[in-house]
């Protein structure tokens, strides 16, 4: 019986495999959207070209997969195959069942995204930021006023205490003032002279060489504004004025936190954009893959359906060889077997049916038969009455006719004689005297005389197993192989190749040797061979149709099977299927190792 298994035909991933491309996909869709965030809010743009390309692959080829899925589910309805629109029902219910899984959260993500943008849309970033910025102005020249007022009212010379003098009689610094430091020229370099105030402000050499404000250096003024008095041609005393520990640190948060301001103010107008954007690249895939696992859900689901849909067509067809291979696990596993069951049924009903038509094939057989008969007995019997009145009338001219009459009835009673030998041997019971005999030995006494009356026909038994030996009625047998062998050198005019090879193979947990007979001829035609069997059916001109029949009734008598492929023009190949006791076989030495079991 052909098996059929139950398994989507045009598959490119199974669902394991979609599935587990799924999970990567989010996977993937978590890192990358995190990192396109983080990037678009620094550098407040939408991704160029070349990102958008690299961003659109994943859906690009996830769109590749979804067509050729729909694709072939569109070639199954086109071409109106078995559930072909069950499978399309199913899968749109998969996908009204997405959509409707996916649309509130659509619609929510949505709506908050738009009260989102109105509500940022809402702050006036810029403003915020000038403030900012100005506020840190503002407190800058404020200080610097207290400074410029400290600078006026108050004489630091004498403040920095000497280098070389002894502690505690520096005078004290005013409040706000963080160093005093004095600087004197010697010989072209400035060393210093003096120094009063926090140690971590003191500078080696002097900031600048003109008197005013020193211009600030981060991070060596970090806190501070400098400011140089001169003291004469080569003495000049810096003072420190403190600014705060966090004055810098906040001044460059503000900074820091205006150019945010600015990145966000510009995301304003590109926000549906980057929106619809985020949803292509990282929503979009997902809907794909969910969508292209619905169409591998649903052939999954249908297909044992759709197989057993289709094997029931070709039963109903005439075809009741065919078994489905249930997968382990497949719910439908119990309808599959009955329904194999039922299959094996009807076959055995067929097998009846069949034989109860061999017996009217029979029937009408003897009575072709009768007219095959009647057919030579009139010229036979007109040539001997041709010569009876020649005898009465004209004796002495009898010798004219003698010859062609009795030529005639010797011809046609020959022909009956050979009708009658094949008809006996069609019809009469078998009863083979079976024994071991070695197929090997056999072929090649059948093929013998055929050799050296055809040397233009070439024959190939090297796949015939020396060690294969089946229990045949040996002359039987042979005359199988004759009857096979003459009808391929007539088939190719008596020139070509005849293969015969010897096989060893199960069906149905039932061992066979199968011989094959291939020829290179003619080939039968579809008409004719579902007629090749049939008793008195031939195409030859001399041929009086029971070869075969003969051959199949000897097949069957030995419990085999005989059938046939062929085409047209390319040859013949006829298949004998003989049973083989396994147990028997092995014991008695005859199983070969070499070949292995075909199931």
């Amino acid at each position: 019986m052909k098996n059929t298994r139950t398994r989507p035909r045009y598959s490119l991933i199974n669902v394991r495999g979609l599935i587990l491309i799924y999970v990567l996909l989010c996977v993937l869709t978590v890192l990358f959207s995190r990192s396109f965030i983080a990037e678009t809010l620094r550098d407040g743009r939408v991704p160029d070209r070349l990102n958008l390309i690299v961003f659109f692959t994943i859906p690009g080829v996830l769109m590749v997969f979804l067509g050729v899925s729909l694709f072939g589910l569109f070639a199954d309805i086109i071409a109106r195959r078995p559930g072909s629109k069950f499978k399309a029902r199913l899968l749109a219910y998969f996908i009204v069942t997405v959509v409707f899984a996916a649309t509130p959260m659509t619609i929510v993500t949505g709506l908050s995204l738009d009260e989102i943008i109105r509500f940022w849309r809402s702050i006036d970033a810029a403003a915020a930021s000038a403030a900012g910025r100005n506020f840190a102005v503002d407190n800058y020249s404020m200080h610097v006023e207290r400074f410029d007022a400290i600078l006026k009212s108050t004489n630091f010379s004498g403040m920095a205490r000497p280098l070389d003098a002894a502690p505690g009689k520096a005078a004290s610094l005013p409040p706000s003032i963080a160093t005093v430091q004095e600087f004197e020229r010697r010989d072209q370099d400035w060393a210093e002279t003096g120094f009063a105030g926090e140690e971590k402000h003191r500078l080696p050499t002097p900031p600048a060489l003109e008197p005013g404000y020193v211009s600030r250096e981060l991070p060596r003024d970090t806190g501070l504004i400098r400011y140089m008095q001169s003291r004469g041609r080569n003495t000049f005393i810096l003072i420190s004025y403190n600014l705060g520990e966090d004055f810098d640190s906040g001044l460059a948060a503000i900074e820091h936190q205006g150019r945010q301001f600015e990145v966000i103010d510009s995301l304003r107008d590109n926000l549906q954009p980057l929106v619809l954007f985020y949803y292509g690249v990282f929503f979009f895939p997902t809907l794909l893959m969910t969508v292209i696992i619905a169409i591998s859900f649903t052939r999954r689901v249908t297909h044992p359906i759709v197989e057993l849909t289709d094997a029931t067509r070709r039963v109903a067809e005439g075809n009741f060889s065919i078994q489905i291979l249930a997968r382990r696990g497949d719910e439908l596993g119990l309808l599959i077997r009955s329904f194999n069951a039922m299959v094996q049924d009807l076959e055995k009903s067929r097998a009846a049916l069949v034989k109860a038509e061999k017996i009217s094939i029979w029937q009408n057989m003897a009575q072709q038969l009768a007219h095959e008969i009647k057919n030579p007995l009139t010229p036979i019997k007109l040539s001997a009455e041709r010569v009876l009145r020649r005898w009465r009338n004209e004796p002495e001219r009898i010798g004219e006719i003698l010859e062609s009459s009795m030529m005639a009835i010797i011809q046609e009673t020959e022909g009956l004689s050979t009708l009658l030998t094949e008809f006996r041997t069609l019809s009469k019971p078998m009863e083979p005297s079976q024994s071991w005999t070695r197929l090997r030995e056999t072929v090649d006494e059948t093929i013998g005389p055929y050799r050296a009356s055809y040397p233009e026909t070439r024959f190939d038994t090297e796949h015939v197993a020396d060690d294969i030996s089946i229990k045949i009625d040996k002359h039987r047998f042979s005359q199988v192989l004759t009857n096979l062998v003459i009808n391929a050198i007539d088939a190719m005019n008596g020139k070509g190749l005849i293969e015969i090879r010897t096989d060893l193979v199960k069906k149905r947990e039932i061992s066979y040797c199968r011989l094959s007979v291939k020829d290179t001829g003619k080939g039968i035609g579809n008409q004719e061979g579902s007629l090749i069997f049939t008793p008195y059916f031939t195409t030859k001109e001399s041929g009086t149709g029971l070869g075969l029949p003969i051959v199949e009734r000897i097949v069957n008598d030995h419990g085999g099977t005989i059938w046939f492929n062929s085409a047209e023009g390319m040859g013949t190949t006829f298949f004998i299927d003989l049973p083989v006791d396994n147990q028997e076989f092995r014991a008695e030495g005859n199983f070969p190792s070499a070949l292995a079991e075909r199931a």
